[in-house]
């Protein structure tokens, strides 16, 4: 579970962040002090917390764009300013608190919030949703080949294309779920088109080849007879 926090007031961002941790330790949670930084940003975030009143622009304007650009993002604002409630929900904004928050009432509403990604997830099936600051796409859960590590950012590999997004292994072993099985730190590997394996490297169908750690070769070896025997 991916989440944003945006927020100018530091003190508010470091206690939200918190709460999460704390709610769900394992959660990747990412703070933005402006709007802009946010989306520049360009990256994809199952949950955002999103203050109203920050400079260069508004948290209303920052939703704004995120539906424009389709970005499917539970937003729940978190404001001292309680007049824009009815412009957050013009934006499908998930909840609307007002500044102090109770911690026992953020975190009902947060485990509501997650529970939501979950319903989203399960209602998409097999498609994942992904954003670049090009475009905005969808890709077929059953197309990925393998997901591999680039630093800061991960390059999806498909049957039709190549993919780069900012995102993490953890996160992207989170979203594909069964199925999927990460047989290196840096490779994330689609059962379904494993063709051969042996010390060190997986071969998939079409020839392609990525790394199999030695430590994690008995765990994969019978992670791919389970999903063999499952089919």
């Amino acid at each position: 579970m991916r989440v944003a926090i945006c927020d100018d007031d530091r003190e508010s961002c470091a206690r939200l962040r918190s709460l999460i941790k704390q709610q769900r330790p394992d959660c990747e949670v990412v703070c933005f002090d402006t709007g802009k930084r946010f989306l520049e940003a360009g990256q994809h975030f199952d949950i955002l917390l999103l203050d109203v009143q920050m400079e260069e622009m508004s948290g209303i304007e920052v939703a704004r764009v995120l539906r424009i650009k389709q970005e499917r993002t539970i937003l729940i604002f978190v404001t001292a300013l309680k007049e824009y409630a009815a412009e957050a929900f013009e934006v499908s904004a998930f909840n609307y608190l007002l500044k102090p928050v109770e911690s026992e009432r953020f975190c009902k509403v947060f485990e509501d919030a997650c529970r939501e990604v979950k319903r989203r997830r399960n209602i998409s099936g097999e498609q994942l949703f992904f954003q670049t600051k090009a475009r905005s796409f969808v890709v077929q859960k059953n197309e990925i080949l393998y997901v591999e590590s680039c630093r800061r950012q991960v390059e999806i590999h498909t049957l039709r294309e190549n993919i780069t997004v900012y995102a993490t292994m953890k996160s992207m072993e989170e979203q594909l779920g069964k199925g999927f099985f990460r047989c290196h730190r840096g490779y994330l590997v689609n059962l379904a088109y494993v063709a051969e394996y042996g010390t060190g490297t997986i071969q998939l169908q079409g020839g392609e080849t990525v790394y199999l750690a030695r430590e994690k070769y008995a765990e994969f070896d019978k992670a791919y007879t389970d999903y063999l025997h499952n089919l």
